[in-house]
């Protein structure tokens, strides 16, 4: 295998690598920034809505929308994140800083005409 070849192959291989060390960073600075949410913000749960609902009612949180695989929930208590994860959820995230959720349901659009 010439010198060249090598490179080829290195290359992509570097990319990758530091490509996954960004998304890593992202996703640790991400999940510390959730804990130190202020009470009351809407947070996401991560994974199937009957597990996500459960943790929610296990701690002391109101569900405010639900899908496949989101959940969004909002508390007053300051810990509602690490009562969420003793609860049993899976992966818990400040819903407006993971994807632009608010926690409030979808506006309609001004111009939408009544069907």
């Amino acid at each position: 295998m010439t010198t060249e070849s090598r490179l080829r192959i290195r290359r992509p291989l570097a990319f990758a690598g530091y490509a996954a060390l960004v998304v890593a960073g992202w996703l640790l600075a991400v999940l510390a920034l959730t804990f130190a949410s202020p009470s009351g913000k809407a947070m996401a749960i991560i994974g199937a809505p009957e597990q996500a609902m459960a943790a929610v009612a296990a701690a002391d949180g109101q569900v405010v929308s639900a899908g496949r695989f989101v959940t969004i929930a909002r508390s007053d208590d300051a810990h509602f994140v690490a009562r969420l994860y003793a609860a049993g959820a899976r992966l818990v995230l400040d819903a407006e800083q993971a994807g632009g959720c608010s926690g409030l349901p979808p506006r309609k659009p001004q111009n939408a005409q009544a069907l």
